[in-house]
């Protein structure tokens, strides 16, 4: 035998020494090249399992054995009795074992301290041959602080060699996996999932993620990657970082996402964000799906502490949720639905803070300087982040979130205060315009049989009161929300141009029958819907896709809601759009009052299709021809495209050009709709709501209505002068307390709303007479507010056969109780 294998004997009692030191003895060959004794490697066995209770010093021989070739640099015996030691750990597993296990531990953990590649690599693969037996018997102290600590420094290890730097990593990543095997089940051993292990295992993956070899991101599924990449770190890694995610409960989500986040921020990873995005990619298809709302949380909480970093920064994060939500489908927002809301709209209103006062707060702000685009890119990512959270949801929690939202937008109300002076205004406006993005993004998409769910009046009044806002942008919001609720049946596309189509039937619209609920909704809704359309319509500052937008809306109520009473007010409204181009007391531009034309035309000639009534369809292509002929400004073809072609003056139209309501209620009468109510020319009813809103527009409407009562009153002669009724003088004239004030404005509007559903001919056909002035003014407030007043343009219309309606005189009016002191 050489040195080395009689090292121990001392003098001639090498026989007298114990049988498990002579069996260890005869498995190492003279030449270490001839590698281990095979016939003796299986003696040394069958001694270990015949006697275990000697396995655990078999194993500390073997051990100061290997200790001592280390130190002597005899690599070649290292290996053999690392051979040795694996052999008998795969053979035995008795209750002894656990001795010889520290045995081993001690010698993989002394070629782990090696400076020697090779010996480094030799110890993690005995390590990993370990990992994998189940042991029978359970361990109350062994540790694994050790080799988590060195497996992660050899996967970041930067040796010189690319080959020996790629071989060390790699070893390192097998390393953590087989602590985190077995220990990840196993409720003796050291807790992996501690924040002292997590802190150093995750970062270690994600540094090799983070350097792969392509630039360019791949599947997250290593399904079909090529056998080259299966044996890459970068590769490695990310099936170790999915096992060890895959293995993670409810209470361990936490410590193992907190690294990911503590890394992409200290490696300044969330700017690019396509890293970010593809960590956060494997780590939602990795965890068990019930746990996908503790990783949004974890996110929503980092946005919330990186609330002052820059907004490329926030912008990456957001991206990264927007992305994860998708993923998460239906768990993503777990039981918490508006806390995730309300953070994202948080981050959205200190956005538009930062924005508009170019400081993160009062402090003086040097080494930040904030970019207004950078923060308006981080703005529309919080805006889709948002759409694709609410995606996620069913029906009745996204219709909250859209009430949420709703009720953050600052509006002019008699409860809700907006901020005041220009900076105010300023940011007023940013709000209104970033919160009903985020509303639209929201609504995109939503299915809702039901109108009534879907629109409440909470939310619709809300909403339709910016519709009266000044701003353009605003009110084009308004509008397309609207659409993306109406429209139930994708029709929408259909009506995306206006145009006077010869033949509907291409369009291919889906048309199913009103339902009870779609009624009932319009019944409640209809006016407010008509009053805002109208109102809308006359706005100087409409551009081409406002009159889409409108055109789009008549159109899909048409589709979608419509019943005969809703076709005729429709018919209505549209008639009365084109009296405000034909009348022009808003003084419009030329564009806009032939964009109205233009708006009435298509509509017109839509729904004459849809009601196949042979006579209106006839009324209205002969006006379509006679425009096309003579003024061919006035139709949607020359009006809404990229060059208008327009006229400089419409004062000199003919009168064929316009659509008459008194022969659309003829032709339509004979066909079973409500002729009285359809040659009953609309005006909108005022409101509350048009007190409130600082907009010229709707004080001169006002005076308008009063004026033309008082011209157009068969008792003109024999009153006085009409004075000027205002909204001021007729509070006065009722009553100066401010607490019965209010009680009488909630109770005409409660007067206004019972009547509001029919016309005034039927409910003044009830009425009898008054005999007081509080009665009169009441009755004055009646004609204002409801009984729509003869039209303006009465003169013109009088000669195309309309009939002139008369005021039922006073005495002949019965008022209801409610009316009457």
């Amino acid at each position: 035998m050489d040195a080395a294998s009689n090292s121990g004997v001392c003098g001639c009692c090498g026989a007298l020494r114990p049988r498990y030191k002579r069996l260890v003895d005869n498995i190492f060959p003279e030449d270490p090249e001839d590698g281990l004794v095979k016939t003796n490697m299986e003696k040394l066995t069958f001694y270990a399992l015949s006697a275990p209770e000697k396995l655990d010093r078999i194993g500390a021989y073997l051990s100061e054995r290997l200790i001592r070739d280390v130190g002597r640099h005899r690599y070649g015996y290292v290996c053999i009795a690392m051979e040795a030691l694996d052999q008998l750990l795969m053979a035995c597993h008795c209750q002894s074992i656990n001795l010889f296990v520290e045995s081993f531990l001690k010698m993989v953990a002394k070629l782990l301290e090696s400076e020697k590649s090779n010996l480094q690599i030799l110890g993690t693969n005995s390590f990993v041959k370990f990992a994998n037996i189940e042991e029978d018997t359970p361990s109350y102290h062994r540790s694994y602080d050790f080799f988590v600590s060195r497996f992660s420094e050899m996967c970041h290890s930067s040796h010189d060699e690319l080959e020996i730097r790629t071989k060390i990593r790699m070893s390192g990543i097998k390393g953590l996996q087989g602590v985190v095997r077995k220990t990840v089940n196993d409720e003796l051993q050291a807790n992996i999932w501690d924040p002292q292990h997590m802190d150093k295992i995750v970062p270690s993956l994600l540094f090799n993620l983070q350097h792969a070899e392509e630039a360019e991101s791949r599947s997250p599924s290593p399904l079909q990657a090529t056998e080259k990449e299966k044996e890459s770190p970068t590769e490695l890694a990310e099936r170790c970082l999915r096992e060890l995610l895959g293995r993670a409960a409810y209470g361990n989500i936490k410590n193992a996402i907190k690294p990911v986040l503590i890394h992409l921020d200290n490696h300044s990873l969330w700017e690019p964000k396509t890293f970010a995005i593809r960590c956060f990619k494997i780590i939602m298809y990795s965890i068990q799906p019930q746990h996908s709302h503790l990783v949004i949380q974890q996110l929503l909480g980092h946005l919330d502490a990186n609330s002052k970093s820059a907004a490329t920064v926030r912008a990456g994060i957001v991206e990264v949720l927007s992305e994860a939500a998708v993923i998460a489908a239906s768990g993503s927002v777990g039981p918490t639905v508006l806390e995730v809301f309300n953070t994202l709209l948080r981050q959205l209103r200190l956005s538009i803070d930062y924005e508009l006062t170019g400081s993160y707060d009062c402090a003086v702000v040097s080494t930040k300087i904030i970019k207004e685009h950078e923060e308006r890119m981080f703005q529309e990512a919080v805006i889709k982040t948002t759409g694709s959270f609410a995606s996620t949801l069913p029906t009745y929690q996204r219709s909250e979130v859209m009430l949420f939202i709703m009720s953050k937008v600052p509006l002019p109300s008699l409860h809700h205060a907006i901020d005041a002076g220009k900076a105010g205004e300023n940011r007023n406006r940013l709000t209104q315009i970033m919160l009903l993005k985020s509303l639209l993004q929201v609504s995109t998409g939503f299915q809702c049989s039901n109108m009534l769910t879907a629109l409440p009046s909470s939310f619709l009044d809300r909403l339709l009161s910016a519709a009266l806002m000044e701003d353009a942008d605003l009110r084009l919001f308004v509008l397309e929300i609207l659409i993306s609720f109406i429209d139930r049946h994708g029709n929408r596309p259909k009506f995306s141009t206006i145009s006077t189509i010869n033949d509907i039937s291409v369009l291919k619209l889906k048309v199913d029958k009103c339902s009870r609920q779609d009624t009932v909704f319009m019944k409640k809704h209809s006016q407010q819907l008509y009053r805002h359309i109208y109102l809308t319509s006359k706005e100087e500052s409409n551009v081409q896709p406002h009159y889409e937008a409108l055109y789009s809306m008549l159109a899909l109520i048409s589709i979608e809601l419509a019943n005969e009473e809703v076709v005729v007010d429709l018919i209505r409204l549209v008639l009365a759009v084109q009296e405000i181009a034909q009348i022009n007391e808003d003084n419009l531009p030329v564009y806009n009052r032939c964009a109205l034309y233009a708006l009435g035309a298509a509509y017109l000639n839509l729904i004459s299709q849809l009601t196949t009534v042979p006579a209106f369809c006839q009324h209205i292509h002969e006006v379509l021809e006679t425009r096309q002929k003579e003024a061919p400004y006035l139709l949607p073809e020359d009006v809404f495209v990229e060059m208008p072609r327009l006229t400089k003056s419409l004062d000199h139209l003919v009168p064929e050009v316009f659509f008459r309501q008194s022969k659309i209620s003829e032709v339509l009468g004979g066909s079973g709709y409500n002729s009285d109510r359809l040659s009953t020319p609309y005006i909108p009813q005022l409101t509350d709501e048009d007190r409130l809103s600082k907009r010229k527009s709707i004080g001169e409407t006002i005076s308008l209505q009063v004026e033309v009562e008082s011209r157009n009153s068969p008792e003109k002669e024999e009153r006085a002068p009409a004075e000027e009724i205002t909204y001021e003088t007729l509070k006065k004239a009722i009553v100066d307390s401010v607490a019965v004030e209010e009680q009488e404005r909630e109770r005409r509007r409660l007067v206004v709303e019972k009547f509001q559903k029919a016309p005034f001919e039927e409910i003044a056909a009830h009425c009898g007479a008054r005999a007081s002035l509080l009665q009169s003014k009441l009755n004055q407030i009646f004609e204002i507010t409801i009984r729509p007043p003869p039209s303006p343009s009465g003169t013109i219309t009088a000669a195309y056969g309309q009939p002139q309606n008369h005021s039922i005189p006073v005495y002949e009016m019965k008022f209801p109780d409610l009316c009457v002191y």
